[in-house]
């Protein structure tokens, strides 16, 4: 079967595997058809404004509540952490990592997440962490919800498929997902192993951006989003499923398959996006634009135009600024920067930072182009150039990203990164 795919951001999607599934005129009739439960999905509190409502009724073979008794299970989790950070303290030193190693022994989505670098309080549900994954094996009869926070999940290595209680959604590297808060699936990985980064994002639902002077295009359109059709399991066996809790991890063993919804209707599913469908927008003048005309989503914080989190990428795209230094310049600013890399080579950072590496530029700690790119910036001959096969990402946050004792401890963890500004010198000249 082809996919399929239902399209718009945010939209009040209806989807059903068996047609004639879905009750007309009401969500919760005294008896729903074909003998299936009906159940409400609320991602937000019921009296959210109606935009930023988020909510969806399952009608499924049996409800949630037949998921049984958990159990604390601190080792199914071990190297994940949430905040607040506390195990170490956080430095103000610019860090950056080498990639993850691919495990050697059998390991799945959820036994290869590492926590490196968290903020808020995952309690108070404000705030966010980040995440890296390094798996060989698929989740076949073993289910994962994330009761803290939705989980952007972005592969940099091998092509992933999402099997949720909405459907199924196949993500290669160069698209993200979105699972919501609380919402059951497994990972199936397609190419045998996979590496990547997810943010988890415990504050309010991540939306697009508004667009401001910007106009009506731009960014990343509503159509382009992408969201499961119905695909139900009627599968009995021996299932787990593992449950992130206020930071813990639990589990509960179950006899039947998890992702029983035959039908759906409403705005709070997962969804894909594909990164190459952003528009850029950039200067075609002089002067290098601020990195929020790359923010894909936004995560709001309660202070207007400050987010609890963002997402931006740094995509393909031409540089045509005239008299202007191109690359990032440098700067300190208070919103805190994780990045991470996709593919091809960043023009700030063109050693070092590698595929499936990361940073982290915290809060007022000051960083910008290494010495010799900054040296071949300033006198290169201004024509238009294209940044080509680059995809760079970047979690941005408004409270300070604290990373964890394995972060902070891993051999991954570059002792030499300050280094690459060593060899900046003075050009000063003063007549």
């Amino acid at each position: 079967m082809a996919e399929r795919y239902l399209n718009g951001f945010g939209n009040e999607h209806q989807s059903e595997a068996i047609a004639g599934t879905l009750p007309e005129g009401q969500f919760s009739p005294q008896k729903v058809a074909r003998g299936l439960y009906a159940e409400q999905f609320s991602s937000t509190a019921f009296t959210a404004p109606r935009a930023a409502n988020r909510r969806t009724w399952f009608y499924r073979i049996r409800p949630s509540v037949t998921r049984g008794a958990f159990k604390h299970a601190p080792k199914v989790g071990r190297l994940v952490r949430s905040a607040p950070i506390t195990e170490v303290v956080t430095p103000p030193n610019q860090l950056r990592w080498d990639p993850l190693s691919m495990p050697i022994e059998p390991t799945d989505f959820i036994e290869g997440l590492v926590t490196f670098a968290a903020n808020g309080d995952v309690k108070a549900q404000m705030g966010m962490a980040v995440h890296l994954y390094a798996a060989n094996r698929s989740m076949t009869d073993r289910f994962f919800t994330c009761a803290d926070g939705e989980l952007l999940i972005v592969p940099q290595s091998g092509s992933l498929t999402l099997r949720t209680e909405c459907g199924l959604l196949a993500v290669s590297p160069g698209e993200i997902a979105v699972v919501p808060r609380g919402l059951a699936f497994g990972v199936s990985l397609n190419d045998g192993s996979a590496r990547g980064y997810v943010c988890e994002n415990y504050g309010t639902p991540f939306e697009l951006p508004e667009r401001g002077p910007v106009g009506a295009n731009g960014f990343a359109n509503d159509r382009d989003f992408e969201y499961p059709v119905a695909a139900y399991e009627d599968r009995a066996g021996a299932f787990e499923l593992v449950t992130k809790f206020c930071g813990e991890f639990f589990t509960s063993q179950l006899e039947r398959s998890l992702l029983d919804v035959v039908a759906w209707i409403g705005n709070s599913a997962p969804y894909r996006y594909d990164l190459a469908r952003f528009n850029v927008i950039n200067s075609v003048s002089f002067d290098h634009p601020d990195p929020s005309i790359f923010t894909v989503l936004t995560s709001a914080s309660p202070t207007p135009g400050v987010a609890n989190v963002d997402f931006v990428i740094f995509p393909p795209r031409w540089a045509v600024a005239e008299h202007t230094f191109r690359p990032p310049w440098y700067h300190r600013n208070v919103m805190s920067e994780f990045m991470g890399l996709i593919r091809g080579v960043y023009d700030a950072k063109p050693v070092g930072f590698v595929p499936g590496g990361a940073s982290l530029h915290n809060s007022m700690a000051p960083h910008g182009p290494e010495a010799a790119v900054f040296e071949r910036a300033s006198s290169a001959q201004l024509i238009p150039e294209r940044h080509d096969n680059v995809l760079a990402i970047m979690f941005e946050s408004r409270y300070v990203i604290a990373p964890t004792r394995y972060a902070l401890e891993t051999p991954a963890l570059q002792a030499d990164y300050i280094d690459c500004w060593r060899g900046i010198e003075s050009h000063f000249d003063s007549d």
